[in-house]
């Protein structure tokens, strides 16, 4: 599976560090809480999403998702220096910036107000998601089931949005929507251009029977018996 990036506004990651120590929070995953756009569709995050998930994957705290400039903390399988907590609003994580270039960098950088903004790496599981039409043509991408959260990650411009893998389901299902709209066009000109002959309409209605009817088809078998 391919990993999406999302990243939330910054009044919503409320990211903040602690003025003495080296603790710094914020808040990963926001629940039930619509996106902008995000390339033709919109998306909401259902708070059963992520059940079970937390504690089956191997989460680094990253700045800009960028692994290669090492780590700021980490949680295996609910385990290590990152906490986790499901909360009602959403994800919230918490860790002690390590005694590091990085970590200084971070430390400083949320205080500073600086870094202000929050995102997480993940995949949605098999069906985990749903996809809904909107009376103006739009679409709201539902998540109820995550596969896994790979990193949060502290960033400097909440802009970052990963939706390639989102936006290759959206094309399917309108690839899908016009396939059905130009077989349901071709059925109606199929009727209209071979309207069904009077011996089909006989054979596909069901006829009235009318008590004169069963009279006369009464008398009629009478007179097909043989007189003695």
């Amino acid at each position: 599976m391919e990993k999406e990036i999302r990243t939330f506004e910054i009044v919503d990651s409320d990211l903040r560090a602690t003025r003495r120590g080296r603790t710094i929070e914020g808040l990963g995953i926001v629940y039930g809480k619509l996106s902008g756009d995000l390339g033709g569709f919109r998306e909401i995050i259902k708070p059963e999403a992520i059940k079970g998930v937390l504690e089956n994957s191997d989460i680094l705290v990253l700045m800009n998702h960028d692994e290669s400039r090492g780590i700021l903390a980490r949680s295996t399988n609910g385990k290590g220096s990152m906490e986790s907590q499901d909360t009602n609003i959403g994800v919230k994580y918490v860790f002690e910036a390590p005694d590091t270039a990085l970590g200084d960098e971070a430390l400083s950088g949320v205080r500073r107000g600086d870094i202000r903004a929050s995102s997480f790496a993940f995949t949605v599981a098999k069906d985990g998601d749903k996809w809904d039409k909107q009376a103006d043509e739009t679409y709201i991408r539902t998540i109820i089931k995550f596969d896994k959260i790979y990193d949060f990650s502290l960033v400097y411009r909440p802009a970052y949005q990963d939706t390639s893998v989102a936006v290759r389901s959206l094309v399917e299902i309108k690839t899908s929507e016009a396939n059905q709209k130009i077989a349901d066009l071709e059925e109606e000109l199929r009727k209209k251009n071979n309207p069904p002959s009077p011996e089909t309409e006989v054979l596909n209605s069901e006829p009235e029977v009318k008590p004169e009817d069963l009279t006369d088809y009464y008398n009629k078998l009478r007179n097909l018996i043989p007189k003695k």
